[in-house]
């Protein structure tokens, strides 16, 4: 397909499907007859799958009234699209059966979703259909998947664009999944939810049951690994990096799985388990072990984890800073060059095994600590 720009009319899929002295072309069958080939079909066979027009009353209620009528995200983002279609030609199909040839960003959400997710048993067609039907319908949705995109912009430094967070990013994909499939389990619809949450986890590794509560502007960074249980709640503005789960102990029935606050940041591979509440603005360090309620503000780490300081952002989550409070580094330096008496050793031991673990789980990422570094304090206590 030749290279789109500015100055190209933009067709809609129907009038490319019905264009044959353009841009279809003919070739002959096995049989010697001559067939009509959508280019779309030589290139990407799925994305050659035509799905209905959106509800127009339905999107033109969820375009920003203070934009004069428009969507200034989906706007971005065929902008986005049009001059990565300049820069990459080989991509330029792609890039046109995604997003230039939708309307909105519902539409072209779905799409995506749909030939993400499809197979031999759920194919894209049907896919469409399920994901249009709930996208076009839901406000909650339409809200969300925009409160998300823009998460995931603000926050990760690795998402260049609208375009590349709807096409590439898994985490953005898997989330916005599990809305539909949380949709449809509200509905009563839960086999039908419960096939598509299997199959997000297939092909995304993130597990989320459809009955779980997660709030708007969200961010699942990297998102591999992530398993959220059927009676979790997270709540508006959490980041949650790859590996985290929020779980169950194994040994409860009903609501057994924990209540993530807005504004938390939960860091790589935690483990939350129980019923438990992880408070407002709370930080939690990569690789930390948490079984109780961490309070709103504060910053646990370790196994189990522990408190260690607070936090002094408002919202963790959206500075994505998981390294510790000053405070806490210059108690630390303070408490390592005071010589203990004999009676203050396990106190001074817990502190530096403490510090030891907080490296170990990631709280310090970019440093190491072994045991051989207490050395020198143990050998000056005998």
């Amino acid at each position: 397909m030749t290279c789109l720009s500015e100055e190209t009319s933009w067709f809609s899929h129907s009038q490319m499907r019905s264009n044959q002295g353009g841009l279809q072309n003919q070739e002959e069958d096995n049989l010697g007859l001559k067939k009509v080939v959508d280019p779309l079909e030589k290139v990407f066979p799925v994305y050659a799958v035509g799905i209905s027009e959106p509800d127009p009353n339905l999107v033109e209620s969820v375009v920003n009234s203070g934009c004069n009528g428009t969507d200034p995200i989906w706007d971005s983002m065929r902008e986005e699209a049009k001059v990565e279609a300049e820069r990459e030609p080989i991509l330029s199909s792609y890039l046109y059966a995604s997003i230039l040839a939708h309307k909105c960003l519902e539409q072209a959400l779905g799409f995506v979703l749909a030939n993400r997710l499809q197979n031999a048993t759920l194919l894209a067609t049907q896919l469409v259909d399920i994901f249009s039907d709930v996208i076009m319908h839901d406000r909650d949705v339409q809200r969300a998947i925009r409160l998300d995109i823009q998460a995931f912009m603000d926050r990760d430094p690795a998402c260049l664009s609208y375009c590349s967070a709807l096409l590439y990013l898994k985490g953005y994909h898997s989330l916005q999944a599990h809305r539909v499939a949380h949709s449809l389990w509200k509905q009563g619809r839960k086999i039908l939810a419960s096939a598509l949450q299997s199959r997000v986890s297939e092909v995304f590794c993130v597990d989320i049951h459809p009955a779980a509560r997660i709030g708007e502007g969200i961010l699942l960074d990297h998102a591999t690994g992530v398993v959220i249980g059927e009676t979790a709640v997270v709540g508006d503005r959490v980041s949650l990096m790859q590996g985290v789960t929020l779980g169950g102990t194994g040994k409860e029935t009903g609501d057994r799985h924990p209540k993530v606050g807005q504004g938390a940041l939960i860091g790589a591979s935690v483990t939350v388990l129980g019923n438990i509440k992880i408070g407002e603005g709370a930080m939690i360090a990569a690789g930390s072990l948490v079984l109780k309620d961490v309070p709103p503000h504060s910053m646990v780490a370790g196994i189990p984890a522990k408190l260690i300081g607070y936090v002094t952002e408002q919202d963790p989550s959206l500075t994505m800073k998981h390294d510790a409070s000053k405070r806490f580094f210059e108690h630390i330096a303070i408490s390592s060059h005071e010589r203990p008496s004999a009676g203050e050793f396990p106190t001074m031991l817990l502190v530096h095994c403490e510090l030891h673990n907080s490296f170990q789980c990631g709280l310090f990422p970019k440093c190491s600590l072994s045991l051989s570094a207490l050395s020198p304090f143990l050998l000056n206590l005998f």
